[in-house]
């Protein structure tokens, strides 16, 4: 046992460096207690989370390009291995906890939906009109890792890390990023809020600077990515980047990354907050629109989405009557509902079932259920 206390003792030894911004482990807040372990509460979540069933279905979920044939495409597992590396590079920079920036990182996108932020879209819409909620990604990942995920116990993470995947919403970009002081109850309200109000849950911060670094990494991770993706595939040509965002950021990825990253960093050092220079925000956000006006937008043709909507549809009804007749042959039985506990199915309406389920399908399963 000594030897195993020296070893918890090691794993703690790059505290030392941390400024004092920076989360330590001695803060982290789990759900519910549990037995003595040697690794770190952080460094055990990230654990859990590549562990998890949801973490390997990164594998075949959308990022932007949905059915490309080309195999160099960003997946969504792709994508949190670079939001997680960009994040902690800042991270071990500033001297924050790269434990719980790769946790928060790793698991930001958990409760994505195949198709991406299209799929995102359908079923909110679904949600609305079936249960009166928002539906979110974000607030989807917590609820998976905290409700659904280990057949519906959850994995029981620390609050740090369930806020900062919340939280992380890098749709939104600010010059100055403050994290929020919370506490269990705030972070609870602001979750159950979201389904109710999800532009004022948008306003929500991070409870720690390490969320805060995430949630600027998950655009920085996405930005420039994006660009050579569609590069790749002949959505757009390089020359189309307008020169007064190439001038400042660059015309690669690399370069972009890069770039951003530098100038958090010497604007962030020793600082309470994370923070870009006014010229590299003004860059970014201009960056953002161009990626929606000549990307976003395109990614899938007006009869895709259509053919998605009606197939989402679709499946969401046909599940839900198999939970209602007791179709135990179904789909939804068979590879979901057989392997959860009573605790989440007595307290989960047939409703959210079908919705979490979905969110938690691969492209290649979406596609085949919906026949295409």
């Amino acid at each position: 046992m000594k030897e195993l206390q020296t070893a918890k003792k090691n794993f703690l030894l790059h505290e030392k460096n941390f400024c004092k911004y920076a989360c330590f482990d001695s803060a982290a807040i789990r759900m519910k207690e549990e037995p003595w372990d040697i690794r770190p509460n952080y460094f055990h979540d990230t654990d859990r989370i590549i562990h998890s069933l949801s973490y390997t279905r990164y594998l075949d979920k959308t990022q932007v390009f949905t059915r490309s044939e080309n195999n160099h495409i960003t997946k969504r597992i792709t994508h949190v291995q670079m939001v997680s590396k960009i994040a902690r590079t800042i991270g071990r920079a500033l001297c924050l906890n790269e434990d719980l920036i790769e946790a928060i990182a790793l698991g930001h996108d958990i409760g994505h939906t195949p198709l991406g932020h299209v799929g995102e879209s359908l079923l909110n819409e679904i949600s609305l009109r079936e249960l009166g909620e928002y539906f979110a990604h974000n607030i989807q990942s917590v609820r998976h890792l905290m409700v659904v995920e280990n057949n519906g116990r959850g994995l029981n993470l620390c609050l740090q890390v369930y806020d900062g995947i919340m939280c992380h919403n890098g749709e939104l970009l600010d010059c100055i990023y403050y994290p929020q002081t919370k506490t269990r109850k705030d972070f609870f309200e602001q979750y159950s809020g979201a389904y109710k109000d999800i532009k004022k849950f948008s306003k929500n911060r991070p409870m720690t600077l390490e969320g805060a670094v995430v949630r600027i990494s998950d655009i920085i991770g996405y930005i420039g990515r994006d660009i050579e993706d569609a590069i790749m595939i002949g959505k757009i040509k390089r020359e189309e980047l307008p020169e007064d965002i190439s001038k400042v950021l660059g015309v690669t990825n690399r370069d972009i990354v890069n770039t951003v990253i530098l100038d958090i960093i010497k604007n962030s050092m020793n600082k309470p907050y994370i923070k870009m220079s006014p010229e590299i925000f003004n860059a970014l956000l201009s960056l953002k629109r161009f990626n929606y006006n000549h990307i976003y937008q395109y990614s899938l043709t007006s009869e895709e989405k259509s053919l998605y909507r009606e197939g989402m549809n679709h499946i969401f009804q046909k599940y839900l009557n198999d939970i209602e007749n007791h179709n135990t042959q179904s789909i939804i039985y068979q590879i979901f509902l057989n392997n959860q506990v009573d605790e989440y199915l007595l307290s989960t309406s047939n409703k959210r079932k079908v919705i979490d389920f979905i969110a938690g399908m691969t492209d290649e399963l979406f596609l085949r259920e919906i026949k295409l």
